[in-house]
C-alpha cells in the first residue's frame, strides 16, 4: 500500500465506494384504469368523498355537482345552484353538510338531507379556487384569485380572517388540527404556513420557482408535499424544514396531488400525466398518460384534480375530456413483473 503517504492521506484510487445513504424505495404495485364515468357537459375541476366511502361528489365546469356511488360508479343526484364553474368541494366528516366554492366568488353550504343550499359564504372579491375544513373546528378556509385566504366560521356565516400575504392567486389550501393550521400555496411561488390564533404569517416557504398549484399532507408522517411545474418538493412540519425534491421531474404543471397510508403519491399534470411515487424515496415507479375519452381532443388530456377515497385503495382522478376515472392497484403484478428502476441521486439539491 504505497499509495497511502506516511500523513496518513489516502489516494481517491484506494477509498472504498460507500453505499448510498438514500433510502431504497418499497415496491408498489402499478396502478390501472378499471372505470371510466362521464356524465359532466364540461371539464371536471374537483372531487371529494363521502367520509363513509359510500359516494363522491365531483364539480365540473358544467357548473354542477354530481354524486356518485363509489362501487358501482352511478349517477346518484345532480346538484345545481352555481352560475361558474365549481372549483372546490368538501363533505363534512361531522356534519351532514358539503361545501362548494366556485369562479362565481360564492362559497356554498348543502345540507345533504334535503340537498339544498342552507349558507353562502360572501366575501371573496374573485373566483374561489380551493377550499378546505378544519378537522376538528368548525372552520372553513378558501382561498382564490384575491390573493388571500379567507377563514369562515361555518355556522354564523362570518369571515374570521382574510390572511393576506400572497401577491398571486391562492391556489391550493391544506388543514390541519395542530400549528401551522393552515398551509397556503400560491401562484407568486410561495407556500405560507399560517398561525390560525393571530391570522398571520408564522413562515413563508420560498423554494419552488413556479407556480404552486398543489399541496397534500402525508396522513400519517407530520409532512407534506407541494407541487409546481418546476419540481414536487416534501417539506417537514411544523417548522417547513425542505427535506427533498423528487427524484424526477414531471414536466408539467401540477394540478393536484394525494397520497394514501401506504405511501403511495399520485400526481396528475395538465398535460394528462399520471405520475406515482414512492413517497419515502421519493421515486417515481409509475408514468402514465391518461387516455382521453372516444371524441375528444388529444389537448383535452388534462388532470384538473384527483383524490384517494377513504380506504386509499381507490384513486379517482377528474379530467378536461369531461370524465371521471377509477384507478385501482393492479393485482397480477410481482416485484418481478414490474421491477423497480431506481439510481439513487448523487448529490441531494437542497433547493
Amino acid at each position: 500500500m504505497a499509495v497511502i503517504q506516511e500523513t496518513g492521506t489516502s489516494s481517491a484510487a484506494v477509498s472504498r465506494r460507500l453505499a448510498s445513504k438514500w433510502p431504497r424505495p418499497v415496491w408498489h404495485p402499478p396502478w390501472k384504469t378499471y372505470r371510466v364515468i362521464s356524465g359532466h357537459l364540461g371539464w371536471v375541476r374537483c372531487v371529494a368523498f363521502d367520509p363513509s366511502n359510500e359516494w363522491f361528489v365531483t364539480g365540473s365546469a358544467d357548473r354542477t355537482i354530481k354524486l356518485w356511488d363509489t362501487a358501482s360508479g352511478q349517477l346518484k343526484l345532480t346538484l345545481t345552484g352555481h352560475i361558474e364553474q365549481v372549483t372546490g368541494l368538501a363533505v363534512s366528516p361531522r356534519h351532514p353538510y358539503m361545501f362548494s366554492c366556485s369562479l362565481d366568488k360564492e362559497v356554498k353550504c348543502w345540507d345533504l338531507e334535503h340537498n339544498k343550499v342552507i349558507r353562502n359564504y360572501h366575501g371573496h372579491l374573485s373566483g374561489v379556487y380551493c377550499l378546505a375544513l378544519h378537522p376538528t373546528l368548525d372552520l372553513i378556509m378558501t382561498g382564490g384569485r384575491d390573493s388571500t385566504c379567507r377563514v369562515w366560521d361555518m355556522r354564523t356565516k362570518t369571515q374570521i380572517f382574510a390572511l393576506s400575504g400572497h401577491t398571486n392567486t391562492v391556489a391550493a389550501v391544506l388543514t390541519q388540527p395542530t400549528d401551522p393550521q393552515v398551509i397556503t400555496g400560491s401562484h407568486d411561488t410561495t407556500i405560507r404556513l399560517w398561525d390560525l390564533r393571530k391570522g398571520a404569517t408564522m413562515a413563508t416557504l420560498t423554494y419552488h420557482k413556479k407556480s404552486v398549484r398543489a399541496l397534500t399532507a402525508h396522513p400519517t408522517e407530520h409532512t407534506f408535499a407541494s407541487g409546481g411545474a418546476d419540481n414536487i418538493k416534501k417539506f417537514k412540519l411544523p417548522q417547513g424544514e425542505f427535506l427533498h425534491n423528487m427524484l424526477q421531474q414531471q414536466r408539467a404543471i401540477i394540478n393536484s396531488m394525494d397520497v394514501n397510508e401506504d405511501g403511495v403519491m399520485a400526481t396528475g399534470g395538465d398535460n394528462g400525466s399520471l405520475w406515482f411515487w414512492d413517497w419515502k424515496s421519493g421515486n417515481s415507479f409509475q408514468q402514465q398518460d391518461s387516455i382521453v375519452q372516444p371524441g375528444s381532443l388529444d389537448s383535452e388530456a388534462g388532470i384538473y384534480a384527483l383524490s384517494y377515497d377513504m380506504s386509499g385503495s381507490r384513486l379517482v382522478t377528474c379530467e378536461a375530456d369531461k370524465t371521471i376515472k377509477l384507478w385501482k392497484e393492479d393485482e397480477q403484478a410481482t416485484p418481478e413483473t414490474h421491477p423497480i428502476n431506481f439510481k439513487p441521486p448523487k448529490d441531494i439539491r437542497r433547493f
